[in-house]
């Protein structure tokens, strides 16, 4: 093996200069980052309509951008007008086969953008719980449990009072009876 071709090529980078590091983001692919097909690109209005299969027309707002995501593979985004979206974005993903004309929608959504309000980040019960907030709760136990003790017990005495007898007893009585509609 040649010792030389498994080096990185550090005068090629040194040569490029910053510009070409400054086009390539952190954590994606190249190839991501490539010219967006052009009929993709284009479809626009296929974009649109997928999108409105899935919200109003009224709610989709003007197109912002179509991302190449890969080989004949192109994210259109729409600004969004639904209340409570401010600062979202509409996407659908568009795609096609080699040398067709066919535009298949792959995938269509809202995603949060960089001005979108979003709920923060869940945290466990456990670890949200503050020391004084489980403080209180075992100051209220005790005053729950005399407050229980000095109610007198109702439940007992409903069911002996007159007039309250179960309807379930009636029905009992009526058992012996033929069913109505049921004559010899």
């Amino acid at each position: 093996m040649n010792a030389e071709a498994e080096q990185p090529d550090t005068k090629a980078t040194e040569t490029a200069g910053p510009k070409t590091e400054a086009k390539r983001r952190a954590g994606v692919p190249v190839w991501r980052t490539g010219k967006p097909d052009a009929f993709l690109a284009a479809a626009v209005g296929e974009a649109r309509t997928a999108i409105e299969g899935i919200a109003a027309a009224s709610d989709i707002g003007a197109h912002l951008a179509a991302k190449s995501e890969g080989d004949r593979l192109v994210t259109h985004l729409f600004e969004s007008k639904m209340a409570g979206y401010h600062g979202w974005q509409w996407y659908a993903v568009l795609t096609r086969n080699s040398r067709s004309k066919v535009v298949t929608v792959s995938e269509l959504g809202l995603l949060p953008g960089e001005e979108s309000i979003l709920s923060p980040e869940w945290v466990p019960w456990a670890e949200r719980v503050r020391p004084e907030d489980a403080q209180s709760a075992e100051e209220d136990e005790p005053r729950a449990a005399e407050a229980s003790a000095a109610e007198p017990d109702t439940s007992h005495a409903e069911a002996d009072t007159p007039g309250s007898e179960d309807p379930d007893e009636e029905s009992e009585d009526s058992e012996d009876d033929e069913p109505a509609g049921e004559a010899d």
